[in-house]
């Protein structure tokens, strides 16, 4: 059984690496009493940037999150750090966005459900109202937008009316079958995941399971990455595949896809929320 009966955090950062900036943090920590659970690093030496997550614990009554960011404030201004603290154990508010595809939003929801997800997800927007079903089975508002050629726009700005009321800190796109805007893209920069297949080699456009066996593949996978202008292009926080062969049906290829894109969002969902993905540039840093 653990003793542990104070406050944890997560502390994360990126600056231009320079001897004295693992002294710095640690002095940090011991000025506030920190107990640190854990602590990872690395060094890109592609790029000279250093990258750092370290969770820590302070006992009660020896300062709260703002205290503790005004603290650091000195550390992360000398350094030119990028860097963010955050409460360990609030749930990381999710606004789902889905289409007609159930299997990665019911997947979430379970995990959510039975706490292996530390999110709370406060309501489920889609384009169309086959998925209501299953909002309402486990309880969870569902909005209905609908999206046309003439009406995108201004339905882009509900969902992100809705994501500012319901104040949600990430955007999960579970099989949203719209392309975003430029301008939505970057105003969700680096707090929107989204989650496709990857084939080697790779199909677009209509039935890509249907043009994957066509072609005999023998990998199917799924990648999730965050949202940006470039479609389907933005830094990847988590990839995976499964293994097939001759003997899949399409329906079948259909179904081992869909077991695989469900585990890799749900993953890069679990890792964003534990504050455990950097940007680093057009890539990740992800410490597992």
């Amino acid at each position: 059984m653990s003793a542990r009966q104070g406050r944890e955090f997560v502390l994360t950062f990126s600056c231009v690496d320079r001897p004295g900036i693992v002294y710095a943090v640690s002095g940090f920590l011991v000025q506030h009493a920190g107990d640190i659970l854990q602590s990872q690093e690395f060094n890109d030496r592609t790029n000279g940037h250093f990258f750092m997550r370290v969770h820590f614990e302070v006992p009660e009554g020896r300062g709260d999150i703002e205290e503790l960011r005004r603290g650091f404030s000195y550390v992360g201004d000398s350094f030119q750090m990028t860097w963010q603290i955050k409460d360990a154990v609030t749930p990381t508010r999710t606004l789902v966005l889905v289409s007609r595809f159930g299997h990665c939003v019911n997947d979430l929801l379970y995990r959510q459900r039975v706490g292996a997800l530390n999110v709370e997800i406060p309501a489920i927007v889609s384009n169309h109202r086959d998925l209501e079903p299953l909002a309402e089975f486990y309880g969870v508002p569902f909005h209905h937008v609908p999206v046309t050629p003439g009406t995108k726009p201004e339905a882009e700005r509900r969902v992100l009316e809705l994501a500012e009321e319901l104040d949600t800190d990430l955007i999960v796109l579970a099989r949203y079958m719209q392309i975003l805007s430029d301008d939505m893209c970057k105003r969700l920069e680096g707090r929107a995941i989204n989650i496709h297949h990857s084939f080697l080699p790779g199909f677009k456009g209509a039935k890509p399971y249907h043009q994957a066996h066509e072609r005999g593949v023998k990998l199917i996978g799924a990648t999730a990455h965050y949202v940006t202008a470039d479609l389907d292009e933005g830094p990847i926080i988590e990839q995976d595949v499964a293994r097939v062969d001759h003997s899949l049906d399409p329906g079948e290829l259909v179904t081992a896809g869909r077991d695989v894109e469900a585990q890799v969002l749900a993953r890069a969902v679990r890792w964003h929320s534990e504050n455990r993905v950097l940007l680093n540039g057009d890539r990740t840093v992800v410490f597992r």
